[in-house]
């Protein structure tokens, strides 16, 4: 650990959608398979309801997170109690500017050292982005799903998307094969996080401060 861990870098607010995030996918993978695959009996019904209600819940917490980016104050730095607007850690920065080539190396083994970079890697900034756009892609073909046979006062906007990848059970298909790349992302998340050790984690988890230790 080369550096300290301080709350400025991940606030209470970012915390807790964290945890709500991580906790509605837990959900929603559980009760998808069990939706798939009833693995036991009596509980489709339940199953179904916890499924939607926690897209709902994790929909909401995404759209509060992209509006704190604008309201909650973070440091964009790693180690450093200075903060900004939480925008600009997910903006370019000169800390890693133009690192995108060099930081897959360094994740390929093809580098040896870090690339020096602010508190969110570039990596980490299109991977955020990206899977923050899959969970609305993802709400869009759950709800899909479950239109036609619930409301078809909204059908026309979910239709168009079914007619669009040929139908139900495509859409299905496509439903059942983005949750395996949230999990792989969760997984893969997990590991870069504390590949250098488990600060990070006490940090967003139990918002425990680190400091660095001395050599």
């Amino acid at each position: 650990m080369a550096h300290a861990f301080y709350r400025e870098e991940h606030p209470l607010p970012t915390v807790i959608t964290h945890w709500v995030n991580l906790l509605c996918m837990i959900g929603l993978a559980f009760t998808g398979f069990y939706i798939h695959y009833p693995f036991f009996a009596g509980f489709m019904g339940t199953a179904r309801a916890i499924h939607f209600a926690l897209m709902f819940v994790l929909v909401v917490n995404t759209l509060a997170r992209l509006v704190m980016l604008f309201y909650v104050k973070s440091s964009p730095t790693m180690g450093s109690r200075e903060t900004k607007l939480d925008i600009y850690t997910w903006l370019p920065q000169q800390e890693n500017r133009h690192q995108l080539v060099e930081t897959l190396k360094y994740y390929l083994f093809l580098r040896k050292e870090k690339v020096i970079s602010g508190k969110l890697g570039v990596m980490q900034k299109i991977s955020y982005v990206a899977v923050l756009i899959m969970i609305w892609v993802q709400a869009y073909t759950g709800f899909a799903l479950y239109t036609p046979a619930h409301s078809w006062a909204i059908w026309p906007f979910f239709g168009g998307g079914l007619e669009l990848v040929g139908g139900e059970m495509a859409m299905r298909m496509v439903h059942y094969f983005m949750m395996w790349a949230f999990i792989l992302f969760t997984m893969v998340h997990a590991y870069l996080a504390n590949v250098h050790g488990i600060q990070p984690t006490k940090l967003m988890f139990a918002w425990i401060e680190t400091e660095p230790k001395e050599h």
